[in-house]
């Protein structure tokens, strides 16, 4: 028998050393016409991203008409006083871009991706399309009945459906909050062309909006690219949409949204708290982490690992709007999904987690992960120019500051076990908690009622 040779292995990869990171911070200046920029050099980005924010909040949209904002967002991009529908996508094709737009609450948003080296082409359509958008009786029309078919999807959907419940819960049936970001059947239903053009003509102002830039520039005369595409949108001088402050009701309680003979039931409890103004918000990213933001936090470690109820609970905040005055707010929310025989033993394992925490307080072992996951996952979350960008533009819908991301990171590194356990524990009040259940009511409903926490309201799927 012939022997084998010995094997040869190649030497282990070591790491390398470790640089110094910070998320950059970009120039600010402003065209002729009132637009804002920001600009940021990425060197090695050869893709482009370009963020333009609008000043159409979702609060502006005319009464009866939720939905035109989500439907004006769509219709940029369905041509122009230049280009017809077919030859702007046929345009943005040949210049290798894409091209999305969506509305929320602080307002609408339009994204461009695109090659530096056709930088200048795609800009001037995103230009045009803020300049003279066509609006085209027969494209909204278009719009409005792609919409009008996904709406019942939403509704089927058992996360968006508890979504849609948790809103209509927590805020007031007058606050804007209250209703579907992208309106509902009823509102869009009513939505045409002439509501959309009267929308644009009333809040997409040059002066109201902020064009964020990122990407390897260099070789690229932005100031005469951004003077020759935006630089030409013109419009009245005016002021920023003025909002109403952000209340909500977040009494304890629970709603159940009955789905007869569901096997599973999605779990939604949430409430509102501080936005990012707030200083102990670096604290509350650290303890929300700690409590359910991976898969060794401590809802998924007994949810998932030792009771096997679910494939993964999250704990999050989620900016709604956000103002240096305080008026702004963040969702608190906990999700998931569970299995439905246990949907009460789940909750109720759920709710000793928090008890727990609030009891015991978080460990210095759990706060030096976060840390370390938060921070050191960093270089990598912002390794492509889309990603500064969107950070970018969230801080200027937030009222930020254009160093507020890489200060975060800073508070973030420096904050203690004990300020990270008070902010999660405050955070999530066992009895400030509203919880929706999207699920068998006749399954579920007497388990939950023995839980306790709070009274039990069924509502159906619709």
């Amino acid at each position: 028998m012939t022997e084998l040779a010995p094997m040869q292995f190649h030497p282990m990869p070591q790491a390398g050393e470790a640089r110094p990171w910070a998320f950059p911070t970009p120039e600010r200046g402003a065209l002729d016409n009132g637009l804002t920029v920001l600009r940021c050099h990425r060197p090695g980005q050869q893709l482009v991203a370009v963020e333009v924010l609008l000043d159409a909040p979702l609060d502006a949209e005319p009464a009866g008409l939720d939905g035109v904002a989500t439907i004006m967002a769509r219709a940029f991009s369905e041509g122009t006083d230049q280009h017809t529908a077919e030859e702007f996508a046929a345009e943005l094709e040949r210049c290798g871009a894409t091209l999305d737009a969506h509305a929320d609450h602080p307002g609408v948003r339009l994204s461009l991706e695109v090659p530096a080296s056709r930088l200048a082409r795609a800009l001037g359509l995103v230009a045009d399309a803020l300049r003279a958008p066509a609006f085209a009786d027969n494209e909204v029309e278009r719009l409005v009945r792609n919409r009008l078919d996904e709406i019942p999807h939403e509704l089927a959907n058992p996360s968006r459906r508890a979504a849609k419940e948790l809103s209509k819960e927590l805020f007031p049936a007058t606050s804007r909050m209250a209703r579907p970001r992208q309106g509902t059947e009823d509102t869009v239903a009513h939505i045409d062309a002439a509501a959309v053009r009267a929308f644009y003509e009333r809040h997409v102002h040059p002066a109201t909006s902020t064009a964020v830039v990122v990407g390897d520039l260099a070789g690229i005369d932005l100031d005469a690219v951004l003077a020759d595409t935006l630089g030409g949108w013109s419009g009245p001088a005016a002021r920023p949409h003025a909002v109403p402050p952000v209340t909500a009701d977040d009494t304890g309680r629970v709603v159940i949204v009955d789905r007869p003979g569901a096997v599973q039931t999605q779990l939604l409890l949430g409430r509102i708290g501080p936005d990012r103004h707030d200083r102990v918000w670096p604290a509350q990213v650290v303890g929300t982490y700690c409590l359910g933001g991976t898969l060794t936090s401590r809802l998924d470690r007994v949810l998932r690992e030792e009771k096997g109820y679910t494939y993964g609970v999250r704990a999050f905040g989620q900016v709604l709007r956000s103002a240096p005055d305080g008026s702004g707010a963040a969702l608190l929310a906990i999700s998931g999904s569970v299995d439905t025989p246990n949907t009460g033993p789940a909750l109720d394992d759920l709710f000793t987690v928090v008890r727990k925490l609030a009891a015991e307080g978080l460990t210095d072992a759990e706060r030096d992960a976060a840390v370390q996951n938060l921070v050191g996952v960093a270089p990598l979350k912002y390794e492509t120019a889309a990603a500064v960008a969107g950070t970018l533009a969230d801080q200027v819908e937030q009222h930020l500051p254009d160093d507020y991301q890489a200060t975060l990171y800073r508070q973030l590194a420096a904050t203690g076990t004990v300020e990270a356990t008070a902010a999660v524990v405050s955070a999530f009040p066992v009895d400030r908690l509203v919880t929706v259940l999207v699920g068998d009511a006749a399954e579920i409903r007497e388990p939950v009622e023995r839980l306790g926490i709070g009274p039990v309201t069924v509502v159906p799927a619709e």
